[in-house]
């Protein structure tokens, strides 16, 4: 197998417990780059969020690309500038935002810029995001927005046990007109149907000219899970969930383990 296409998670798979990178994952990635092989990171984060990375990797070039948003952005990582876009519109906001307050959770939505919530009690996982992808977060009500506007995505936030019991009073439509995944077991992501990891990693290689076979896919958690079984070599990381671990190909180390750079030269770096 030929692999000429990386597509690696960031939190739980290339970032280690403390939400860094390592001495041996930053080697791993950059060998790959000078092997010719695109090193895609791909995350549920906005490109915000993502920035801090791209120098000490060396993807910083006209050619590198992020798939950001759980797959609702394809963007270049050296300008931003958005190649494939699935974003929701303003009534599907309108929508989904009433549908948190229906089934009592807290709920932000994201564009390129921002983050916005409805909530006066803003959530401490909505304050812990903004930090964590270094995004201004702002109390703004639904009907305070033009028309016209576009979100990347809305997210469900709370503890994970109302979270979890609020989550099975969610209509069935609502799962049929748009993408729900588990990020963390305390976010639950409502986006554009066609919207997914899986759908953004193959779009872009399907750009580049690169076929199935020639895409690696690592991650640890649901929202990894569409790349993971799109991808011609489906990596689950040592500390992945179990369906994660039983849709990959391969299992690696943990991401405490340098799971990301032992996976690179086992199955990507063949000379």
């Amino acid at each position: 197998m030929n692999i000429r296409l990386i597509a690696i998670d960031m939190d739980g798979t290339l970032l280690n417990e403390h939400s860094a990178l390592t001495p041996a994952t930053i080697a791993a990635v950059k060998e790959a780059k000078q092997r010719g092989i695109k090193i895609v990171l791909c995350s549920g984060r906005p490109l915000t969020g993502l920035r801090q990375f791209f120098a000490p990797l060396g993807l910083v070039d006209d050619g590198d690309y992020a798939i950001t948003y759980n797959g609702a952005m394809v963007q270049r990582a050296d300008t931003g500038a958005i190649l494939l876009q699935h974003s929701l519109d303003y009534q599907d906001f309108r929508q989904l935002m009433q549908l948190a307050a229906d089934i009592g959770v807290h709920a932000h939505a994201e564009d390129e810029l921002n983050m916005y919530t409805a909530n006066a009690d803003i959530s401490k996982y909505s304050v812990r995001e903004s930090f964590l992808v270094d995004m201004p977060l702002f109390y703004r009500l639904p009907d305070t927005f033009p028309a016209d506007k576009h979100f990347a995505k809305v997210m469900f936030i709370d503890d994970p046990a109302v979270l979890s019991a609020a989550q099975t009073k969610i209509p069935q439509h609502f799962f049929d007109d748009y993408y729900f995944v588990h990020s963390e077991p305390y976010f639950l992501e409502a986006l554009n149907k066609n919207a997914s990891k899986g759908n953004a990693v193959m779009d872009l290689a399907q750009r580049l000219g690169y076929d199935r076979d020639a895409v690696m896919a690592i991650g640890d958690q649901a929202n990894d899970l569409p790349m993971i079984e799109a991808a011609g070599l489906g990596v689950a990381m040592g500390n992945a969930i179990p369906a994660v671990k039983a849709a990959a190909q391969v299992q690696t180390a943990t991401n405490t383990e340098d799971g990301v750079a032992k996976a690179l030269r086992q199955w990507a770096f063949t000379d």
